[in-house]
């Protein structure tokens, strides 16, 4: 059984809105004392919230659905229903949401304490008290709630760290970690012993940072090949790049120089990380042999530009020396960011034009109405009620759809669809929309109702 998950499918459902109540005040020598039914209430919203103590995905792979409250009903004598609770899923700092579908990235959650509403609860619908009017002074109807968005996401976790330690399978990386900080990674001699990123504190002078001890490398990991991606993606985030370097393997075609440059083809492959500075770490220095490589490969390190640090992760020898490096570059790097202004989601709505609906003609015997407003009444009518049907058609004209059909071409007799052209809810349009032409369903039903 897994005890880190970087990346899992959630399944998504905000709570639905309460339905209005339709009651009439009745009371002794009052019969008939007006409409009196409270409104529905909203459904609970799904939040993801950065969560500091929370490290992994793990709790989302074996439970990946998760639904908010619905709102309850609103009842008589002017009582609103409550409101459903809402959800809050921590994730860990550093989680990308993306839709499950297209893949596009809904959100980025960096920052402890940051929250992004998910799915959105449905709106209560309103009681027949608030629907009254001086010339429907009792209606004999509710609205409906709407209901909650509905939606599959991947979470992504990317790991949030100052520095990275990239290089080949038993490298030494682990070792070096453990060295660094109080970080107890799994320690062992055979590639791939590391299989999460582990996350170690170090602290340098007045400076303290994280470094991440993330899978090892091998050719093609760019591609996907050994861990691949799983890996890539913990070190898209950090300051600084260092190689790590394993000078006493006795592995054939392997020497300093080729690791480096297998690993940095892999970086350059993958992307998005030529900006990051690199250090390189000869380790395994406690070995006669590696020490005398590590010698002889320093100059040609330092003749590309890099900073090179020959180490022994097992008797911690030149660790301070790194240590105080790896701290002067993560110190200049956050003086050199610019100060982050709080991030403020903003949700744009689609555009339909000043009306707030759009009118497309598929064909001479079909048009199709699209928009927020006309949808969202569609959602909240009961079409088994004629009256509450009747209002709905009256909202649909008062809106202009039947003017905007007019201009369009449609026909008396012509269908309509409101919504998606699969499952969408179709009336036969007349001049004047009358509540008994209205029918529910997907488009080619013979349901009518009314």
């Amino acid at each position: 059984m897994p005890d880190f998950v970087d990346q899992v499918v959630l399944h998504i459902k905000a709570g639905d809105g309460g339905n209005g109540c339709a009651s009439i005040h009745r009371e002794k020598f009052k019969p008939l004392g007006g409409p009196d039914g409270g409104n529905g209430g909203r459904g609970g919203d799904v939040i993801l919230e950065v969560d500091p103590n929370t490290a992994t995905l793990l709790d989302y792979h074996h439970r990946p659905h998760r639904k908010a409250a619905n709102g309850k009903q609103g009842q008589g004598s002017n009582r609103d229903g409550a409101n459903g609770d809402d959800v809050v899923l921590p994730v860990p700092n550093g989680t990308v949401v993306r839709d499950s579908a297209t893949g596009e990235v809904l959100v980025d959650l960096v920052g402890v304490g940051t929250r992004y509403v998910i799915a959105q609860g449905g709106h209560g619908g309103l009681g027949n008290a608030a629907l009254a009017t001086t010339r429907r002074k009792a209606p004999g109807f509710a609205l409906l709630g709407e209901p909650g968005d509905e939606l599959d996401v991947m979470l992504e976790l990317k790991s949030v760290a100052d520095v990275a330690l990239v290089g080949f399978p038993s490298a030494g990386k682990s070792s070096l970690i453990a060295a660094l900080s109080a970080a107890k990674p799994k320690i062992a001699d055979y590639p791939f012993t590391t299989l999460i990123p582990n996350l170690g504190v170090v602290t340098a002078g007045d400076t303290v940072f994280t470094v991440a001890d993330v899978p090892g490398l091998i050719p093609g990991a760019s591609q996907g090949k050994g861990l691949g991606h799983e890996f890539l993606r913990h070190v898209e985030r950090c300051d600084m790049l260092v190689h790590v370097i394993d000078c006493a393997t006795m592995e054939p075609g392997r020497d300093p120089i080729t690791d480096y440059e297998v690993i940095e083809a892999e970086l350059r492959a993958y992307g998005k990380l030529d900006d990051r500075p690199r250090l390189v770490v000869l380790n395994k220095a406690d070995v006669p042999d590696a020490r005398e490589l590590a010698e002889m490969v320093t100059p040609d390190f330092e003749a590309r530009g890099l900073r090179v640090f020959t180490i022994s992760a097992a008797t911690h020898d030149g660790l301070r020396e790194l240590t105080f490096a790896m701290g002067e570059w993560v110190a200049a790097a956050r003086a050199a960011k610019p100060v982050e202004e709080p991030t403020r989601l903003v949700i744009r709505p689609r555009q339909f034009g000043d009306a707030g609906f759009r009118v497309r003609r598929v064909n001479d015997n079909l048009f199709q109405v699209t928009g927020e407003k006309p949808e969202r009444w569609i959602r909240q009518t009961d079409f088994s009620n004629d009256e509450a049907v009747g209002y709905l058609a009256d909202r649909l004209e008062r809106l202009g759809v039947e003017e905007e059909l007019a201009k369009a071409g449609a026909r008396a007799g012509v269908e309509v669809v409101i919504g998606p052209m699969e499952g969408g809810y179709v009336f036969d349009w007349q001049p004047t929309l009358h509540a008994e032409s209205i029918r529910q369903g997907p488009r080619g039903s013979d349901s009518r109702l009314g």
